[in-house]
């Protein structure tokens, strides 16, 4: 068996406290995660997935309940799983009524998702489901390679080609090339922030994106 057809090829995860107002916050990282992936096309679907899996640990395990969400890429399957502490309170697909205001959650998963389950643990238990893309994530290798060719090209509008050329490979060419590129961060911060964004945000974000790019490249080496 290829032990390397199950190592995710990108995985995200945050921990937080089940808590209604925290919905929203998780709807608004899962969509901005699987904007930076690529995948806008599982946006909406992941999101009420998301939703649903929180609201059932409030409901059933109880408000305030640390857990934890993660949303990886395997492959073309979106796999999102989330861990709570109790072990007892398992998820039931149930069927309720029209006039039903609960019972619908794992229904609406069940119905949205290509395949869900529990994974039970000692001291926790993973509740998970996974939606299917239309095309997996792209070859991590070949978009770092573009990537970097996109950003010598940017670099050498900041600085001398030649020199760049010639240069590149000894200190004073490493030292220019650094400064360029902290230029032309710098500048990007500068029109982001001119246009109304949050420039610790998204350098935040940029981060977290380049981080989790640099480990599925790992991986798939």
């Amino acid at each position: 068996m290829d032990e390397s057809a199950n190592i995710p090829l990108v995985s995200w995860g945050f921990p937080f406290l089940a808590e209604p107002q925290r919905v929203a916050t998780l709807r608004g990282l899962v969509r901005n995660r699987l904007s930076d992936w690529g995948l806008q096309e599982l946006s909406d679907t992941a999101q009420l997935c998301v939703s649903e899996l929180v609201s059932n640990v409030i409901t059933h395990v109880g408000c305030g309940t640390p857990a934890s969400l993660t949303v990886s890429m395997r492959r073309s399957r979106l796999r999102i799983e989330l861990r709570d502490p109790d072990a007892r309170a398992l998820p039931t697909l149930v069927e309720a009524g029209d006039d039903s205001e609960g019972g619908r959650g794992m229904a609406l998963v069940d119905a949205l998702a290509e395949c869900w389950g529990v994974e039970l643990h000692h001291d926790s238990k993973v509740t998970w489901c996974e939606l299917i893309a239309t095309a997996s994530v792209p070859d991590r290798q070949a978009d770092s390679g573009t990537r970097v060719a996109r950003a010598a090209k940017v670099l050498s509008s900041y600085g001398d080609g030649e020199l760049f050329s010639t240069l590149r490979r000894s200190r004073l060419g490493a030292m220019a090339a650094e400064a360029a590129a902290i230029d032309v961060i710098a500048d990007l911060l500068h029109w982001l922030q001119l246009h109304g964004h949050d420039a610790d945000d998204i350098l935040d974000r940029a981060q977290t994106h380049f981080e989790a790019e640099r480990d599925a490249v790992r991986l798939s080496c």
